[in-house]
């Protein structure tokens, strides 16, 4: 029989990127650094956003629900404890409607009855829309609060990347041309320094770009029902109205 005299496997290196961390000079650690601490703020954007949004949704699918069961456009809704997009605008179409019906805040017994002494005309219907419209467009506002700054990091994230990496690379190339002499096992630190930045800009973009799609569709949901909830409270006010003649 033959046999095989297997060589000794050498010591097993223990690859990390923080060698790569080391090995770079003030620039990609500078670099590093700032997408880390700016990973973390991107994070927290991220998670406050998804869990407040999240929150409103529910709060607005709620609402939407107690809004279809009653009969005329202005109740009481005691028993909505949350603050939702649709709550703030229904109550700004009441607070107007309860001016130009001149009711007290607190008072809706009357309601019925001064709806068929004070009729709308067209032009207070339209400014009721215009000023539902108005909210609407300051509560995009609102949501849309610090996703400029995802976008920005979205963007911004692999070109700093990509400047720690060609900013390593040159430098390990005038290192080279110094010595006068290429070799690998002197590059190598290095390049792994360079090609650590890009790394590190690609962790950054990536979760920013998957959050800032997820945190836009929310928002474009809630739009949409903000929007449509406008059409439903002046369909019932011009019927509402209509009844009353």
């Amino acid at each position: 029989m033959f046999s095989f005299i297997l060589p000794s496997m050498p010591t097993a290196i223990i690859v990390s990127p923080f060698y790569a961390f080391v090995q770079s000079d003030f620039v990609g650690k500078a670099i590093v650094v700032f997408l880390f601490f700016g990973s973390i703020y991107i994070w927290t954007i991220m998670i406050e956003k998804w869990t407040y949004l999240s929150r409103i949704i529910k709060a607005s699918k709620k609402f939407k629900e107690a809004f279809r069961k009653t009969q005329g456009t202005i109740s009481n809704f005691s028993s909505i404890k949350e603050q939702s997009p649709l709550f703030d605008i229904y109550k700004k179409g009441k607070d107007e409607l309860l001016d130009y019906y001149n009711i007290s805040q607190n008072d809706f017994k009357r309601y019925r009855i001064s709806t068929t002494q004070h009729k709308l005309t067209t032009a207070q219907i339209e400014t009721i829309r215009s000023k539902l419209e108005q909210t609407v467009s300051d509560k995009i506002l609102e949501l849309e609060d610090k996703m400029g700054f995802l976008a920005t990091a979205v963007s911004v994230s692999p070109f700093f990347g990509l400047l720690g990496t060609v900013w390593g690379v040159m430098m390990a190339f005038i290192s080279m041309a110094v010595q006068g002499k290429a070799e690998i096992s002197g590059m190598a630190p290095g390049i792994s320094g360079a090609l650590l930045t890009t790394v590190v800009g690609l962790l950054v973009a990536i979760p920013s770009l998957i959050g800032y799609n997820f945190l836009s569709n929310y928002i474009r949901q809630l739009t949409v029902y903000m929007d449509n909830f406008v059409e439903e409270f002046m369909a019932k006010l011009k019927l509402e109205q209509h009844n009353d003649l």
